[in-house]
């Protein structure tokens, strides 16, 4: 889960009283988050992806004060009062092929106040957090804060040839050309493929023709380079969707709105159309079902338990017709249905399983024959000497993509690319685990049995879930015939016998794979993991990998499958 590393300092400071560790422990683990270390300063914590506003010193603080009872209600975002010019971003027709979406704020501190290095810190550590989850290692959205006094609007964002461009970058001396800091800089390198085409780069320009930055690779000195004293700061957002810079743009008000700050919206004049830059930095109202919380929740709440609960998350409610009408903050994109809104109040109300209705069940009191023949399958592989894995559904898009699994799913709107797929095989998440232990020693043995997605146009989400047990062999003597007894041992402990055919697997070698085959149904595959994908992982010794197909399987041996 995402993580971030905090000064307790500032946390406690908004806080508004000491707070101890067992304390702090309670209250973040009655939440989505959790504390992972805090020695002296530093205060490490772990949060779900959905809610990254507790990644900022501000965004927890506005949590914890709603939990412990010192404040209530939505936080105010004021809009500051006067005579700073209202800003606007130019939109060049040119940036459309490329990063076609902006969106931003002026921030303003409260009278005088002026940035300091706390905030900045804060601000500069919460701006990469969020470029590796919602902006998705910035190719979908990336997060510029600019000095507003020395910048001279409007600032004008365009397509222009890198051979015109001469800038000083953020950490450097000295003015250089566009060309060489594409071939030269190692930010260029990483992001540089996000803001160019054909020999052209975006840029953001002032009515100074001073660049303010590349985006989304690096800020130019000058207004580019925020620094302690700053009395106004230009936050900006660009991208390919407006839902992913929108909502970048709504997280990073965070640090700010919460010491203070006031905003602006930024005015954003596009060739076609104007977009005003309100919805960006105010809340929005969503409507909360009274019979979606009874049923969701199975606790009769109403009226004004809820309001004051939904107070307690940091929340606005009015009384509307069967239901209420809540104001949500710009930096709570997570919350979007009734459902959501239920498991805030939960969440703020504490759950208490006594309390709740227990729904009519199968399964209540015994496990599912099924269910049993799983853990026998589990108990098999931990006995073979296998290091037992709870992997997730939700795996990263490359981590897909390497392996060729163009069948994978994938998701509309995911918090973070490292959530961004729905895994239809093992494969992809043992290899995974490979990858994040490159650095210990081998042989390494791993194993899962877990859910994985697999496209199906009849079911009415377009998928449906299938249970199999997977395992890789990372060692200098792994082989096919290591996998394939492996195969065989498991479908054998349930009395069955299949038959073996060559076959072409995504991330195996040709010729080094095959699937097993029992009364014609496919119920398992296995094969020597491709070089180049190894070469990728950066595992340097051969690996085997084989899965069992127990939807299928159980079936075929369900005589066999018992305790």
């Amino acid at each position: 889960m995402p993580q971030s590393t905090l000064s307790a300092n500032r946390v406690l400071e908004l806080l508004g009283r000491p707070v101890s560790r067992a304390e702090l422990e309670e209250l973040l683990f009655a939440s989505k988050a959790e504390l992972s270390a805090w020695a002296d300063d530093d205060l490490t914590v772990e949060v779900t992806p959905d809610r990254l506003d507790l990644l900022s010193e501000g965004g927890l603080a506005l949590h914890l004060q709603g939990a412990i009872g010192a404040r209530a209600g939505p936080v105010a975002i004021p809009a500051g009062t006067g005579t700073v010019e209202h800003p606007t971003v130019l939109v060049d027709a040119t940036v459309a092929p490329i990063r076609p979406v902006l969106a931003g704020a002026l921030l303003l501190p409260p009278p005088g106040v002026a940035l300091d290095a706390g905030l900045l810190a804060e601000a500069i550590r919460f701006q990469e957090l969020l470029h590796a989850t919602v902006g998705r290692d910035r190719q979908a959205a990336s997060i510029g804060l600019y000095s507003w006094e020395r910048t001279r609007p409007p600032v004008r964002y365009a397509l222009e040839p890198v051979d015109g461009v001469r800038f000083t970058p953020l950490d450097g001396a000295a003015e250089v050309a566009g060309p060489a800091f594409f071939h030269d800089h190692p930010m260029a390198a990483k992001y540089g493929r996000f803001g160019r085409s054909d020999g052209e780069c975006l840029t953001l320009r002032d009515a100074d023709d001073q660049v303010l930055s590349l985006p989304p690779v690096l800020n130019g000195r000058g207004a580019g380079e925020v620094r302690v004293g700053d009395r106004g700061l230009l936050l900006e957002s660009t991208g390919m969707r407006p839902v992913r810079v929108e909502e970048s743009v709504g997280l990073m008000l965070l640090p700010f709105v919460a010491r203070g700050w006031a905003v602006r919206p930024l005015r954003v004049e596009y060739p076609d159309h104007v977009e005003s830059g309100v919805d960006w930095v105010s809340s929005r109202r969503l409507p909360f079902s009274a019979p979606t919380l009874r049923e969701v929740s199975g606790i009769a709440l109403s009226g004004r338990p809820v309001e004051e609960l939904l107070a307690k998350a940091r929340l606005g409610a009015t009384p509307a017709p069967d239901g209420w009408w809540v104001e949500i903050p710009p930096w709570r994109p997570d919350l979007q249905t009734s459902v959501d809104l239920t498991e805030e109040v939960l969440v703020a109300r504490g759950l208490d399983v006594g309390e709740a209705l227990l729904p009519p069940s199968a399964t209540r009191g015994r496990r599912l024959p099924e269910s049993r023949f799983r853990r026998r399958v589990r108990a098999l592989l931990l006995g073979g000497g296998f290091v037992e894995l709870r992997t997730t559904v939700l795996v990263a898009g490359r981590a897909v993509e390497r392996l060729g699994r163009s069948t994978a799913v994938s998701l509309v709107n995911p918090v973070s690319e490292m959530f961004s797929r729905a895994r239809d095989s093992l494969q992809v998440s043992l290899l995974a685990t490979l990858e994040r232990n490159v650095r210990n020693g081998y042989p390494q043995r791993f194993a899962d049995v877990g859910p994985v997605l697999v496209v199906d146009a009849t079911e009415p989400s377009g998928a449906r879930t299938r249970w199999r047990a997977g395992l890789v062999v990372a060692d200098e003597r792994a082989g096919f015939a290591e996998g394939a007894a492996w195969v065989d041992y498991v479908v054998g402990a349930f009395g069955a016998l299949g038959v073996r055919e060559p076959a072409e697997l995504p991330g195996t070698i040709p010729g080094r794979a095959a699937r097993l085959r029992i009364a014609g149904d496919s119920v398992a595959e296995m094969g020597e993991i491709a070089p180049a994908v190894l070469a990728d992982l950066g595992v340097p010794v051969p690996v085997v990998w084989a899965e069992v197909d127990l939807t299928t399987l159980w079936p075929l041996v369900r005589r066999n499958g018992g305790p």
